[in-house]
């Protein structure tokens, strides 16, 4: 019995310092990872790609009358905007503040409005006319090869829009 008490003490013995070794060494590296947020940006063409899905997302619950999450996809377009200018305020040595103003002055304005108003077709009209100002953008910058339309299909089918 007192050797199977010694065996049994060696194991403990074993087993508590190798778990107090396993949890330093994790602890240590949780403190050892770098704080991405700090060092990583976006590029223009990531956060363009959130906007691009929030759009499509934004033409489907208009059409479903979907106002609170019409306006829901908008507030979250005029965020990646704002992403766009803190991350990329000088994209290619082109001021992106500027860029988008042309986008969000009088068309979001519209656009605002119509889902404020709940009306689907100034809704529409509107929402072509931001699809427009997009398109303006891209050509005015050099970028006439990026076309934005209303979408024709779903972009998500784990999403319903009404």
């Amino acid at each position: 019995m007192n050797f199977f008490l010694k065996v049994l003490s060696v194991f403990l013995l074993l087993y508590t310092n190798l778990a107090q070794a396993s949890h330093d060494e994790t602890a240590g590296a949780k403190q050892k990872l770098p704080d991405v947020s700090q060092t990583y940006t976006p590029g223009i063409g990531e956060i363009m790609v959130g906007i691009q899905i929030r759009h499509a997302k934004l033409w489907y619950a208009g059409l479903a009358r979907n106002w609170r999450l019409a306006k829901y996809e908008l507030d979250e377009i005029l965020e990646g905007f704002e992403d766009a200018k803190k991350y990329q305020p000088d994209f290619k040595g082109k001021p992106i503040a500027e860029m988008i103003a042309l986008i969000t002055s009088d068309p979001i304005s519209k656009l605002e409005q119509a889902i404020e108003a709940k009306d689907k077709a100034a809704f529409k009209k509107s929402f072509d006319g931001v699809s427009n100002a997009c398109n303006a953008c891209h050509t005015t910058y050099g970028y006439d090869f990026i076309s934005i339309q209303r979408p024709t299909t779903l972009p998500l089918t784990n999403q319903r829009f009404n």
